[in-house]
């Protein structure tokens, strides 16, 4: 009979991608935590176990992210499923999560008069996919409400599912459509925000990385705006100023080699406070502008 030990020693993946894929197999089969792949490394397992087993290997042995095999990704401070429909979250994008969260609890410094048991700020999150960005914010900071678009059903659908176990539903609405074209669903055309994040697609169409890695099996529509890479980041910049409030952020994740391009549209736009901001691994992965006050 096969073990967890037996089939650690016989994979063909990397120790640490089949420990991943093994603690999600112990969860669903055996209502074990991750710490039973050493206290129960000798226990017999059954054969629908190594049956699925052996199809999430050969899964992932074919390229297939780990994030689709096991249906999550831990993001930030909270966990989401993922899906083929959308992209797979990224620690990058963390990034905009924390420069929305320094935004908003500079808001809330700013007014002494905000009661923190009401949602007085609001936040805009175009493109959301797994609704990432969104759910991380309103999960940090509780006193925000959020509008979060997409245009495609099946990522909102995904995003909305996120929400609803996260207990979060009630604070963030989800539009579906074309960037600030969606926000023509909540009646209102005009809706103001003090704050709108987006990483939007900006591969460029003919970048080699799209046919390599886990960028295979995403939805193509999320990772480029098949051409420059610059198209959907420059609607956004171009839209945001007539949808932030006096004094609003906007922040957009972008390509490693995209600063220059995007901090100049920033600024054709007529933002203020214009930054370019460093990820982990020092590359220039953010740009944020402000709105005249």
């Amino acid at each position: 009979m096969a073990t967890l030990r037996s089939l650690l020693n016989e994979t063909r993946l990397p120790k640490n991608e089949a420990r991943m894929v093994l603690a999600h197999l112990l969860e669903i089969h055996l209502q074990l935590p991750k710490s039973a792949l050493l206290t129960h490394d000798e226990t017999e397992l059954s054969d629908a176990f190594v049956k699925e087993w052996v199809l999430l290997e050969q899964r992932r042995l074919d390229g297939e992210p780990i994030a689709y095999l096991i249906g999550k990704r831990g993001f930030h401070v909270i966990e989401l499923m993922v899906g083929p429909g959308v992209l797979i979250p990224r620690p990058e994008t963390e990034l905009l999560v924390d420069l929305g969260l320094d935004q908003l609890q500079r808001l809330i410094n700013n007014n002494n008069t905000l009661n923190e048991s009401e949602c007085s700020l609001n936040m805009l999150d175009l493109g959301t996919g797994s609704g990432a960005i969104a759910l991380a914010i309103a999960a940090s900071q509780p006193n925000v409400t959020v509008v979060a678009t997409d245009a495609s059903q099946a990522a909102l659908d995904i995003a909305q599912q996120n929400a609803a176990r996260l207990k979060l539903g009630n604070r963030v609405s989800f539009c579906l459509g074309h960037w600030y074209g969606a926000l023509q669903t909540l009646g209102n055309t005009h809706h103001r925000f003090d704050l709108i994040l987006s990483n939007p697609p900006y591969i460029q169409a003919d970048d080699p990385h799209l046919s390599k890695g886990d960028l295979r099996f995403e939805p193509p529509s999320a990772l480029t705006d098949f051409g420059s890479g610059l198209t959907c980041l420059s609607t956004i910049i171009d839209g945001a100023i007539a949808h932030l409030k006096p004094g609003g952020l906007l922040a957009v994740e972008h390509g490693f080699d995209q600063s220059p391009a995007v901090l100049e549209r920033l600024a054709l736009a007529g933002f203020e406070d214009i930054k370019p901001h460093r990820d982990l691994a020092g590359h220039w992965r953010v740009a944020s502008g402000r709105k005249a006050i």
